[in-house]
């Protein structure tokens, strides 16, 4: 059985890919971009195509041959996310029914509780009661492919506990930070969480359903919890003290948005349609799933413990920050000076080392998160702070392994946009500036048993805006960049 994975790039699909290859089936993974699953664990096993869900026209080929198609994709953090996931199913719908795919798998959100007309056996929303944007997306892609002549199986999920997940990050970093909180109402709202590891097994039973399944299915975990009492659970596996939390009925979900974006790692663009759906209660009305995947789902306190086992291990597979944005596909590094036209702006350092490339290179690769970027951490911090208040992602994503990168994943507000193992690190900005950016760092032997550091930063200015930007930060650029240097440089020759 051949399958077809959109969101390879993502948390789920990252995950999902390999499972499907141990379990023996031909994997093909649909991105906009081959050279981001290009150093991926299980590279090599999977059939990589390049197509776009939004050209209609790039899809029949990935279709080709497909048994099982896998809709993964999202595009939360955008700001027209329900126009992009209305395009985006509807292609994938048509292409997938005339390739003669035998049958869809889409991971979406809790249904939104409808009208108690509608179904008096769910709670029913109260008045003037609307779903989320987010819950909204995922209910109308749901039915777009319920719809597509295709049989589909839609598992909806409520809050995933999984090492990386944005939903755990929110809740990790809140209960972490805050021992005291004043929170929104909606933390009495009960939820259903369930571990990530059960998602992917249901994923994973849904490509052998009965040909005549067509349906959506709830799927969650073994608790039923508020997200107050997620909190104090967390924290108890977490060894930490109970948490005091204070309920208050003027905190908007918008506010909410804001407050989780300050304290987690979660940017604004993500948290907002996160935190307004936690208005809505997250409860499994039905168990039909467990009929083709037996087996107890995790209880949350063992999905917590799991998770933050990874973390501890630094043994985390996939993140929420690794999926991209349509605007992340950037174009490349732009080598001539007269590229479009336009005014490059280039800051250039090199210093050489007295260790060889192979120390330098450790260093390198280990910028960032906990590492730090080994110039004024003050002013990084402050920047990083602007751009949260800014709604950009800010410094706090940090990176999925201490010690190792991979191509297209992000690395606090960078993504990696190139890496050649022992020599070249490029990364791409994902900041709010006014431009495109870009920060190159090398090594290279210097041929007597030493190396050399090499560090480039590159400003592509848009418009006015643009040109006032670099002038106004070239007069730090002097001790930032200077001092990274020579601090990256003094961090190779420490042996420790």
């Amino acid at each position: 059985m051949r399958c077809l994975v959109t969101g390879a790039t993502g948390y789920i699909g990252g995950r999902l890919t390999p499972r499907l290859l141990a379990e023996g089936y031909e994997v093909r993974c649909l991105t906009r971009s081959a050279g981001r699953l290009r150093d991926v664990p299980w590279a090599g096993r999977a059939e990589v195509v390049e197509a776009d869900l939004h050209q209609a026209e790039t899809l029949p080929a990935a279709m080709a041959g497909v048994d099982v198609a896998y809709f993964l994709v999202h595009s939360l953090g955008q700001h027209n996310f329900e126009e992009l996931d209305r395009a985006a199913a509807e292609n994938f719908a048509a292409a997938a029914k005339a390739a003669g795919v035998s049958r869809i798998v889409y991971l979406g959100g809790p249904e939104p509780s409808p009208p108690a007309a509608e179904n008096p056996s769910r709670r029913p929303r109260k008045a003037g009661e609307r779903p989320s944007p987010h819950l909204r997306s995922r209910a109308e892609v749901a039915r777009i492919l319920l719809a597509s002549g295709v049989p589909t199986a839609v598992l909806r999920a409520p809050v995933i506990i999984g090492s990386g997940s944005a939903s755990f990050e929110m809740l990790r970093y809140l209960t972490e930070r805050l021992p005291i909180m004043v929170t929104p109402r909606w933390v009495r709202n009960r939820i259903q969480p369930i571990a990530v590891r059960d998602v992917l097994r249901y994923l994973i039973a849904a490509a052998n359903l009965p040909p005549d399944v067509n349906r959506g299915f709830d799927v969650g975990g073994r608790d039923v919890l508020t997200y107050r009492e997620m909190m104090q659970g967390y924290a108890r596996v977490a060894g930490l003290r109970r948490r005091v939390v204070i309920p208050l009925r003027p905190l908007s979900p918008w506010l909410s948005a804001h407050w989780v974006g300050l304290v987690t790692p979660v940017p604004n663009a993500i948290a907002r349609p996160l935190v307004a759906s936690l208005v809505h209660e997250a409860v499994a009305h039905e168990n039909d799933i467990r009929e083709f995947a037996p087996g107890e789902p995790l209880g949350f306190a063992e999905a917590v413990r799991v998770a933050l086992g990874k973390i501890r291990d630094a043994n985390v597979e996939t993140r929420w920050s690794n999926a991209a944005g349509r605007d992340a596909e950037a174009e490349p590094l732009p080598t001539d000076p007269d590229w479009s036209g336009g005014t490059i702006y280039v800051d250039e350092r090199s210093r050489g080392v007295k260790a060889p490339v192979e120390s330098l290179w450790r260093v390198i690769e280990g910028v960032g998160g906990e590492n730090g970027w080994y110039s004024f951490p003050l002013a990084w911090s402050v920047r990083g702070w602007l751009d949260r208040l800014a709604g950009g992602v800010g410094l706090r994503r940090g990176r999925r392994d201490r010690q190792h990168l991979r191509v297209g994943e992000a690395l606090d507000w960078w993504r990696v946009e190139e890496i050649d193992p022992g020599s070249l690190l490029r990364l791409r900005a994902e900041m709010r500036v006014p431009g495109r950016a870009w920060l190159e760092m090398s090594a290279v032997p210097d041929g007597n048993g030493g190396s050399v550091y090499r560090q480039r930063a590159v400003f592509l200015p848009r418009g006015l805006a643009g040109h006032a930007y670099w002038a106004a930060v070239l007069p730090f650029h002097g001790f930032i960049f200077s001092g990274m240097a020579r601090n990256i440089a003094r961090g190779a020759e420490t042996p420790d």
